[in-house]
């Protein structure tokens, strides 16, 4: 599986924690894909076990916003591409910024890309 797909299935997995907080991973992940990658694995365990520490450092880059009123699919886009620039140094942070903005363009709404760059842009100079 390519790192963008992973991404995506990321998205489509973390997305179902906003609605059942019983939720396990594991049922989370074969909701959408029967045989995950380590790579897909690593977002979605480490996005979990770093949430709190990932919404601190999103709300540090909000203007004029408060985390409980952004959207939650660029939500879960913000988190991911937090993470993947906290916490994964590997990947360049221009492709983590680049991937966010296309993930917003697939799954958010017409202000989600602007927002999605904006925020995740300021944290990434920040890193």
């Amino acid at each position: 599986m390519k790192r963008r797909e992973a991404r995506e299935k990321a998205v489509q997995i973390l997305f179902q924690f906003n609605f059942d907080e019983a939720l396990t991973v594991e049922v989370a992940v074969n909701n959408v894909i029967s045989e995950p990658d380590e790579y897909l694995m690593g977002i979605v365990k480490g996005t979990l076990a770093k949430e709190a520490e990932l919404d601190e450092k999103i709300k540090e880059h909000l203007v004029k916003w408060r985390i409980e009123r952004i959207n939650k699919v660029d939500l879960v886009i913000l988190r991911i591409a937090t993470y993947e620039l906290m916490f994964d140094k590997e990947t360049p942070k221009s492709v983590v910024i680049n991937e966010a903005v296309d993930l917003s363009r697939l799954f958010g709404d017409d202000q989600s890309r602007k927002f999605v760059n904006g925020v995740i842009s300021n944290i990434a100079e920040t890193i």
